[in-house]
């Protein structure tokens, strides 16, 4: 009589932990991390209302060329505060286009809320790709146009990581008293979410396997 009561916990204890783990935002591989993008559709993103047809999803991609338009994650499971982000990054000679973070929906212009994480490779602009754009900035990320390369934002408390293919190029630790950078852009942790910029008609990037997890 005990063993079949101990056997019939056992078996709706193992049902239980299905469900959870069924229930629980965590990839197929069950490392904790949340895909953003579904490879097919905009599913859990939304362009801002200006320019919307330079964001296309192409073969599994995501594509920007066009005018400024920002898309935005706005999935269930934003906001997010402390997190470790990854993202597949292809750049065309010459192109411009960026991640942002702990950043909010806006219809139109350049994000004012969080903070922009470059991609440039060879852009005319300095501040290439792994910038903490305007905070802390990279001359040479290291990799070459027409290449995939991963892009990572790792942010704890006021604390931010930046890296290319597993290097660390930024280390920023924001000061206790720091205050918005000005009027158009804050550029201070908080919360927030995710957004792909868009930058110019001669800027083509692709973006794929969008992942993230929160930390502690």
């Amino acid at each position: 009589m005990h063993l079949r009561v101990l056997l019939t916990c056992l078996f709706v204890g193992s049902l239980a932990g299905g469900l959870v783990a069924a229930d629980s935002p965590v990839s197929e591989s069950g490392d904790g991390y949340v895909s953003l993008f579904d490879g097919k559709s905009f599913d859990g993103w939304k362009k801002a209302d200006e320019n919307p047809d330079s964001w296309k999803v192409e073969d599994g991609k995501l594509v920007c060329q066009g005018d400024r338009c920002h898309l935005f994650y706005v999935g269930q499971e934003s906001p997010w505060k402390n997190f470790h982000f990854s993202a597949e990054v292809m750049t065309t000679p010459g192109s411009n286009a960026g991640i942002y973070f702990h950043t909010q929906y806006q219809s139109q212009g350049w994000p004012k809320a969080g903070f922009e994480c470059q991609v440039n490779v060879s852009h005319k602009d300095p501040k290439k790709s792994s910038s903490l754009y305007a905070v802390e900035n990279v001359a040479d990320p290291g990799v070459q146009d027409n290449e995939w390369y991963t892009q990572e934002i790792i942010v704890r408390g006021n604390h931010v990581v930046l890296k290319i293919n597993g290097r660390t190029l930024v280390d920023y630790t924001q000061p206790a008293d720091k205050q918005a950078f000005d009027n158009n852009f804050d550029r201070l942790l908080g919360e927030g979410t995710f957004a792909l910029q868009a930058h110019d008609p001669e800027s083509k990037v692709y973006f794929r396997n969008l992942k993230v997890k929160r930390l502690p």
